[in-house]
């Protein structure tokens, strides 16, 4: 019975140590965040059942700018699956400037607990 409590208090503090690391690691290597500037952005709607559910966290969204600015592809890299469709619909309605070359860059969407 002991080392069944141990394995569970070991499996528990794992499980946070990994979740903090893949909530506060620094972008992946090859990633950056978009450098372009953003000309017009769209809030993400919040979702209802994420609302219900209390749901919080970061959504990253893998972005490719066209080189007129419009949004050419916007690809999901990490978040909460409830908060996803939110940010990659917002995502596709943002304006950038102009630029002679394709850019592709990280997007965050922070989604807080709505007052």
């Amino acid at each position: 019975m002991p080392y069944q409590a141990l394995n569970r208090v070991i499996a528990v503090g794992l499980l946070l140590i990994g979740g903090w690391a893949a909530t506060s690691a620094p972008l992946a290597w090859g990633q950056q965040e978009i450098n372009r500037k953003a000309k017009f952005k769209v809030a993400p709607v919040y979702p209802e059942l994420a609302k219900r559910m209390s749901i919080t966290g970061v959504v990253k969204v893998l972005v490719t700018v066209s080189t007129n600015g419009a949004v050419k592809d916007a690809k999901l890299v990490g978040g909460h699956p409830v908060l996803a469709s939110a940010a990659l619909d917002a995502v596709k309605k943002w304006r950038f400037e102009a630029a002679q070359q394709e850019s592709t860059g990280i997007v965050e969407f922070r989604f807080d607990t709505p007052q």
